[in-house]
């Protein structure tokens, strides 16, 4: 099974990104052969519709669940429609996350739980 964690940077001791539109980088990691690899997520820094993006991107990688601190409205609804599974309010690290994922520790979202354009405020300081 792959699934998709949000993450700081592109190894499995980076931290957990909480945002999903937002964050820097995608680990997709396969659960059957415990390897990985990193994406960037290019839809960062867009003025608008970096959720919708980032779940296009996602969709088209064939992840079968995703782990992050937050989803918004638009990423919820796209990857919802990609029947995505998504688990919500994770931190740590990402092999962390992997482990909890693993071990059934994590609850599945339901809803999205930020507004629109979440995580912008931290963009080039403002």
């Amino acid at each position: 099974m792959k699934i998709c964690i949000t993450s700081t940077g592109t190894s499995l001791d980076s931290n957990v990104d909480p945002r999903f539109g937002r964050c820097p980088f995608f680990i997709i990691y396969d659960t059957n052969t415990d390897t990985f690899e990193a994406i960037e997520n290019t839809s960062r820094q867009a003025m608008g519709g970096a959720g919708i993006q980032s779940g296009q991107l996602i969709a088209s990688k064939n992840v079968e669940a995703v782990l992050s601190g937050n989803f918004g409205p638009n990423a919820f609804r796209v990857l919802q429609a990609a029947n995505i599974k998504m688990f919500s309010n994770v931190s740590g690290t990402v092999k962390e996350a992997i482990e909890k994922f693993k071990n059934g520790q994590l609850t599945e979202t339901s809803a999205p739980d930020v507004q629109s354009h979440y995580g912008m405020g931290r963009m080039g300081g403002a």
